[in-house]
């Protein structure tokens, strides 16, 4: 039988602390999962609160979960290529899961478990967070009543504060991942593999950033396949390298495929240090652009602040939605569970505009303005 606690896995991460932070004040029951006592102590004097605390690594988490049962485990561990579904077939029946993550691996290996957690009365929700819904949502909104359309693009323009520190092995883990699988996109209905920081353009958000952007693989491209069930879908992101370091990339991404250069990649990558500072735009945007087979085009946009802060608030909220019995058993992306207004209760806004000129480039090869959205949706 389940317990009403919420595992946080990671929580002295700086995802985890920031999820704990808005459960502990909405009142939810915690458990604080992580490797060091101290850190999470530290963690649950900074909460106010005395949470119970479950010290060990991942492994030794995962053993107790059969045992606890808790209500819902929130998993904040990367890189989650190789966390997501460890996490979530270790959490036994009527246990429910959220995770973070925006690796395509990560987010594929969550939904191939929709069959087994329906079985289990689970729901699975994997990229409760600024990667996969906000791009997501705007795909949903756009396509609401409207045909099924032949081609999509989504962008992610996240904006962040950052603290002082080293990148960290998760983080690490993460970009070394996503540098060795290679990019992906879906042409003619069929997820195939594409070049790293291929179809670039440059997005002008409606605040009037001018921002380059490149495709990559991630969460989002398999969220708004989804999403939209187009034939051509393409996710770019800021973060994607766009400049003359695409032509080397694959080589680069053979290298890493070599399971000791991989894991010395990623040992060097964790110890670099990233220095603090305020995020580097007012806003975070998730930008979507659809095109229907009648050449009618629209462009639409969510604005978010620090993409850190509605990370939190995504994962916060579905948590809290699944303790109040909210959704249904299976395997989602947060979008797909909740709809598009999810959001909005996360302190997002959407602005979508009228339909666009069809002269509009389908192919998402050229540079391009953002077309700024004139209303409110």
């Amino acid at each position: 039988m389940t317990t009403n606690d919420v595992w946080i896995l990671g929580a002295t991460g700086r995802a985890g602390r920031m999820i704990a932070a808005r459960l502990h004040a909405e009142g939810a029951p915690l458990v604080l999962v992580g490797r060091a006592r101290d850190r999470l102590e530290h963690v649950a004097a900074e909460l106010g609160a005395t949470p119970r605390l479950v010290v060990g690594d991942l492994d030794a988490a995962l053993s107790r979960l059969a045992q606890d049962a808790p209500a819902v485990v929130v998993n904040t561990v990367g890189p989650f290529a190789t966390t997501a579904a460890q996490v979530a077939r270790a959490c036994p029946a009527g246990t429910h899961y959220v995770d973070i993550a925006n690796e395509l691996t990560a987010v594929e290996s969550i939904l191939d478990l929709d069959r087994r957690a329906a079985a289990a009365d689970q729901v699975l929700v994997t990229g409760a967070g600024f990667g996969v819904l906000a791009t997501e949502s705007v795909v949903l909104r756009l396509c609401q009543g409207q045909p099924r359309p032949s081609q999509v693009r989504v962008d992610a323009l996240a904006s962040v504060a950052t603290d002082s520190g080293a990148l960290g092995p998760a983080l690490a883990g993460t970009l070394v991942e996503i540098l060795a699988s290679g990019g992906r996109e879906v042409r003619d209905g069929r997820l195939v593999r594409a070049a790293i920081g291929a179809h670039a353009v440059t997005l002008s958000t409606p605040e009037g950033d001018v921002l380059p952007t490149g495709s990559g693989p991630s969460g989002e491209l398999i969220a708004a396949w989804r999403a939209s069930n187009a034939n051509s879908v393409v996710a770019a992101s800021f973060l994607t390298p766009t400049s003359a370091l695409t032509r080397v990339l694959p080589a680069i991404s053979a290298v890493l495929r070599i399971p000791g250069l991989r894991n010395l990649a990623t040992t060097a990558i964790a110890k670099l240090r990233v220095r603090a500072g305020d995020r580097p735009r007012a806003s975070s945007w998730g930008h979507a652009r659809v095109w229907w087979p009648s050449g009618s085009v629209r462009d639409g946009w969510l604005r978010t602040g620090d993409g850190h802060d509605f990370t939190a608030a995504v994962a916060a909220e579905v948590t809290q939605r699944l303790l109040r019995g909210d959704g249904r058993p299976g395997a989602f992306t947060p979008g797909a569970l909740f709809g598009s207004e999810l959001a909005e209760a996360a302190g997002g806004s959407f602005l979508t505009g009228d339909a666009i000129s069809p002269a509009a480039d389908p192919t998402h090869t050229k540079t391009e303005r953002g077309i700024h959205p004139a209303t409110k949706g």
